[in-house]
């Protein structure tokens, strides 16, 4: 287990602090239950209703410190990676709660404690007596919980809500936690006590779990300072006590979890717990308690002040924490001075401006931002200044649009005004203006005008987040959903990607309601269509009926896989439960009465299964692999799978196909396999299948890549005894993989997800793990194996040199296009994909810091030739790689 720590620290610089217009409510769960939900966005002021067991309350703003850097603020925006966001104490308008565990350690034989516990050697009556002290004074009535006379451990698991607020606690605030026994018929006996401070020494609300030694035969002393301490003090602290901790830092996910890693983990703390256990005895006795969680980290300020206590001034070399009152609160000079510059009245001035060399070299800076950045105050006056002079720019139209302040209406007039007659941008930038950072109409739909000069191919290339892109939309009948929906009536390739991208989103809570009117939009316009001018004739009633049959056969599919799995046995059992079915129960789907069109490939129309030539896949899933008849007499093959979240394949397979379409529009052909990948649903989709043998199972029979390769495209004369054309496809491919598998940090790399082709293809398979996730420790910054290596004659080889021209010219090819990629993964955001939507903002930053941009061409290819020559030395990846072929041979 491996621990992920942060310092909150403030400079003594003046800091500033943001309120943002999409925050988030604290979180967090105390026995699963959610703390606080969002229920409303205030975009003013940044505060937000929370919800909590039913109740509403007000009043919760989260805080952004930006933390200054050698290279200058970034702008403090969003994707800013230099901030620490955290919540004030006398925001939070919600009440003390805690959750009482459990009760563990041995009392001592009887006679126990003297007649504490148990008098008269009955059963223990155990409750908690739970007290909150304030600057030393007892706050509100104590509370209780219900009696537990379980045997040990005695456990309550009950939730203590406290009539106090978090708004209303001191730096001094204290639980005093008393456990009594009321088994004797005389007298309540207290068994034990301890005090809690609810904040650390750093002024920082303590949340999770949290293990209190008790003070035995003494009741819980909420003076300040306290007598009964329920802090094990440092001199006393173990190995257990350490890895308590660390345990409390993991479940608030503050540690990194990796499932096989934690596996093991766990296990060795049990051992270590059995061990000190039999060590002391169980002497002491330990009272465990549950602190409510936060999404962000609570600092405490008194209600109403306008600055914390400041730290005494220490004599001895200390970090001192210097609050500043003015944080977050506007410059009212700032503002006036911002209103003249931006007048109606400057815009005649303005329009003659031309900037100087050294303005025009910042602008040139300026512009070379990624999408992801957020513009300074002093930038967005620069572009302000000279927007007339920057209006020939195409590049700069999204960068203005970012220093335009909406919410003045005489301002955004004109930025709408200059818009207009703005130089025509690409299809990049236009992907930008539909993200969620520009809310206008007016910019949105300027978006669509320039996506309507698209062609159907480039369209079909960023359909998947033109949909996306609904999410961000102010109404369901927007204008992009409507140019969606025309661009698929024309084309029936679009309108069948187009049905099934938003047929899945029908399943999301939170914007179902949007995507079924869209759905009802489409089908309306698609049966009302005539055949007048169509490529294909059909009437659109006709086409419409066709998609609908692609949802009844899926439907089917699933139908029969759910008879299979039933099926007790071996693989090859279910294997002939799926081929009498296919021939007797379901026999209609060996011959379709009309052809449907695939629905991984709609110009591809199907007339039924074929049994003999089907069959079940070896895992877990029981994935189908299923042959489809063809109307011209051929077949295809495609894997079916139930069970499965496709949705992040798919993303990842179309970025395979973008960039290989972006190499190839500068004629370098890297042999790539962008199979298709077409998610049907939230669990189940297809997949197209390709024939092909994983590395592991080449390695296995043939001992080593080019034993493979010589039994197709044998070749005496040729190097290694094989073909030029082989050896030739599958360096490229190698390349080609390496860098796209490196810029989008595909992890859960092994010989047994890279498939070899025939012909020399190398390609990759099963993304489960993108954007620098990876299950394995220390994995290599690309997936290049020695076998690979040793294919094309070792790394002193002209084909291996090869390989690395190929690698650094594919590299510098898919920067020029990051732009286009950040903006795809950014309208990617709200998805229900499981490694972007855990953190979109961290991932898309991951994903830029991959191209490099802060360096030229040629440093480019120094610094990916050095990422080539890291991945081939990695040994550790051999080791791991090792042991998943043992895992897998045994499993």
């Amino acid at each position: 287990m491996t621990t992920a720590t942060s310092t909150t620290t403030a400079s003594h610089r003046r800091q500033t602090r943001r309120i943002p217009t999409h925050s988030h409510a604290p979180q967090g769960a105390l026995g699963g239950e959610d703390v606080a939900t969002v229920t409303n966005r205030v975009a003013t002021i940044g505060k937000v209703s929370l919800q909590f067991a039913g109740d509403q309350f007000e009043g919760v703003s989260r805080q952004t410190v930006r933390k200054k850097t050698g290279t200058g603020d970034s702008g403090g925006g969003e994707m800013n990676g230099n901030e620490f966001r955290f919540f004030l104490s006398c925001d939070i308008n919600l009440p003390v709660t805690f959750r009482v565990e459990a009760l563990d350690g041995d009392p001592p034989a009887a006679p126990p404690l003297d007649g504490l516990i148990g008098a008269g050697g009955s059963t223990p009556e155990l409750f908690v007596e739970c007290a909150l002290y304030i600057d030393g004074v007892l706050f509100g009535l104590p509370t209780r919980t219900r009696l537990s006379s379980i045997e040990k451990p005695w456990r309550w698991n009950e939730l203590v809500t406290l009539s106090a607020k978090y708004r209303d606690l001191s730096s001094n605030a204290q639980l005093a936690l008393t456990v009594w026994d009321v088994s004797s018929p005389r007298q309540e006996v207290v068994v034990g006590g301890a005090t809690l401070s609810l904040f650390s020494s750093k002024k920082q609300l303590k949340t999770g779990k949290q293990k209190l030694r008790l003070w035995r035969a003494r009741q819980a002393d909420g003076h300040v300072p306290t007598s009964t301490p329920g802090k094990v003090p440092k001199h006393e602290r173990g190995e257990l006590e350490r890895l308590e901790k660390l345990m409390n830092k993991f479940e608030r996910g503050v540690v990194a979890h990796i499932d096989w890693l934690d596996r093991l983990t766990f296990k060795a703390v049990e051992q270590i717990k059995e061990a000190e256990s039999k060590r002391s005895g169980n002497k002491q006795l330990h009272l465990a308690v549950d602190l409510r969680t936060f999404e962000h980290p609570v600092a405490f300020q008194e209600l109403g002040a306008n600055l914390l206590m400041q730290s005494p001034i220490s004599p001895s070399n200390e970090l001192v924490i210097v609050w500043d009152p003015e944080l977050g609160r506007q410059n009212p000079s700032e503002n006036k001075q911002l209103k003249l510059a931006r007048s109606v009245t400057r815009g005649v001035i303005d329009r003659e401006l031309k900037p100087s060399s050294n303005e025009k070299k910042e602008i040139q800076r300026v512009l070379k931002h990624p999408p992801t950045r957020s513009l300074s105050g002093d930038e967005r006056q620069l572009l302000w200044r000279f927007r007339f002079y920057l209006m020939s720019e195409k590049r700069a139209l999204t960068k203005f649009l970012r220093c335009v302040d909406w919410s003045d209406a005489q301002e955004a007039k004109q930025a709408v005004d200059l818009m207009r007659r703005w130089a025509p941008i690409d299809i990049a930038d236009a992907l930008e203006l539909l993200s969620p950072v520009f809310e206008s109409e007016e910019v949105r739909g300027h978006a669509v005008t320039v996506l309507e000069g698209a062609e159907d191919e480039e369209l079909q290339c960023y359909l998947l987040q033109l949909v996306q892109a609904l999410r961000f939309e102010r109404s369901d009948k927007s204008r992009l959903s409507y140019f969606l929906v025309k661009r698929a009536v024309q084309k029936f390739e679009l309108a069948s990607f187009l049905r099934w991208y938003v047929t899945v989103e029908l399943h999301d809570p939170a914007y179902a309601k949007r995507f079924y009117s869209i759905y009802e939009i489409f089908e309306d316009c698609m049966t009302k269509a005539r055949n007048d001018g169509r490529e294909d004739g059909e009437s659109g009633e006709k086409m419409w009926q066709s998609l609908v049959r692609q949802t009844e056969l899926t439907a089917q599919i699933c139908t029969i896989m759910r008879e299979v799995k039933n099926v007790r046995g071996s693989t090859q059992k279910k294997i002939e439960k799926l081929r009498q079915l296919l021939s007797g129960l379901l026999s209609e789907l060996t011959y379709f009465d009309e052809p449907i069109p695939l629905p991984l490939e709609p110009r591809l129309m199907i007339t039924g299964i074929i049994p003999s030539e089907s069959s079940i896949f070896k895992s877990a899933l029981h994935p189908l692999r299923l042959t489809f008849q063809t109307r011209d007499g051929g077949k295809c093959k495609l894997i079916f799978k139930k069970g499965d979240d496709l949705r992040q394949d798919q993303l990842v397979v179309q970025m395979v196909s973008l960039m290989d379409r972006l190499l190839k529009l500068e004629n370098l052909d890297l042999q790539l396999t962008p199979y298709r990948v077409l998610a049907t649903g939230a669990d189940e989709g297809m997949v197209e299948f390709v024939p092909s043998t994983s590395l592991a199972q080449v390695l296995a029979e043939h001992k080593s890549i080019v034993s493979f390769f010589q039994q197709f495209h044998a070749d005496a004369e040729g190097p290694f005894g094989i073909t030029a054309a082989c050896l030739e496809t599958f360096v490229k491919s190698c390349a080609g993989y390496c860098v796209i598998m490196y810029i989008l940090g595909i992890g859960d790399r092994h010989l047994d997800n890279l498939l070899l082709c025939e012909d020399g293809r190398l390609f990759h398979i099963d993304f489960g793990f993108i954007l620098g996730r990876d299950p394995k420790p220390f994995p290599p910054p690309m997936k290049l194996c020695k076998e690979m290596v040793e294919a094309m004659g070792g790394a002193e080889s002209p084909h291996y040199s090869r390989f690395k021209t190929y690698c650094c010219e594919a590299y510098n090819i898919l920067r020029k296009s990051s732009n286009l990629i950040l903006n795809l993964f950014y309208l990617m955001a709200g998805a229900n994909i499981p490694d972007i939507a855990s953190d979109p903002e961290k991932g898309i930053l991951k994903l830029q810091e991959k191209f490099r941009l802060d360096l030229d061409d040629e440093e480019a290819v120094q610094f990916f030739q050095s990422l080539i020559n890291d991945s081939v030395s990695a040994l550790f990846p051999q080791m791991v790689e090792t042991i998943h072929r043992w895992a897998q041979y045994w499993r």
